[in-house]
């Protein structure tokens, strides 16, 4: 089963905006990846994010493109500092593909941790709204590929 995981898109500095909404530029760079992420009609169940702006922000694009049947909701365990183990398990215990919005270096040690076991040794960049589409099939994660602005 193909698990997905994706960076928020580019947000206002702390200081323009405390709540750190989307930029323009980040709202557009996340279109145009869920534009190409509909065109290699990825499918998803559910789309989860962390409870950050910038995250669910980011979700309700991708949600726009990719109608998930589940919709859009927020989980623990995708802000930057959070353990990845929290979110292996929630991939480990799905029964349909899921797409993971979120921060670094909390994806990038997830990615690491799901296809080398080891959260410290890093498999990928994560740009700004840059997906990446893990495979999962009788306890093996591969790196399928990714999607970038």
């Amino acid at each position: 089963m193909d698990f997905y995981l994706v960076r928020h898109g580019e947000a206002k500095p702390e200081h323009e905006d405390p709540r750190r909404a989307l930029s323009d530029k980040g709202r557009r760079e996340v279109e145009k990846v869920a534009r190409d992420a509909a065109a290699k009609d990825i499918r998803v169940s559910k789309i989860l994010h962390s409870d950050k702006l910038r995250a669910r922000q980011t979700a309700e694009i991708l949600a726009q493109f990719l109608s998930p049947r589940g919709g859009v909701g927020e989980i623990k365990g995708l802000s930057p500092e959070d353990d990845p183990l929290v979110a292996r398990a929630e991939l480990e215990a799905a029964e349909a593909p899921l797409m993971l919005v979120g921060h670094l270096p909390h994806l990038g040690r997830l990615a690491s941790l799901l296809v080398k076991g080891d959260p410290e040794n890093e498999i990928i960049d994560f740009p700004p709204a840059a997906v990446a589409c893990l495979s999962h099939a009788k306890g093996v994660w591969e790196m399928r590929w990714t999607l970038t602005p």
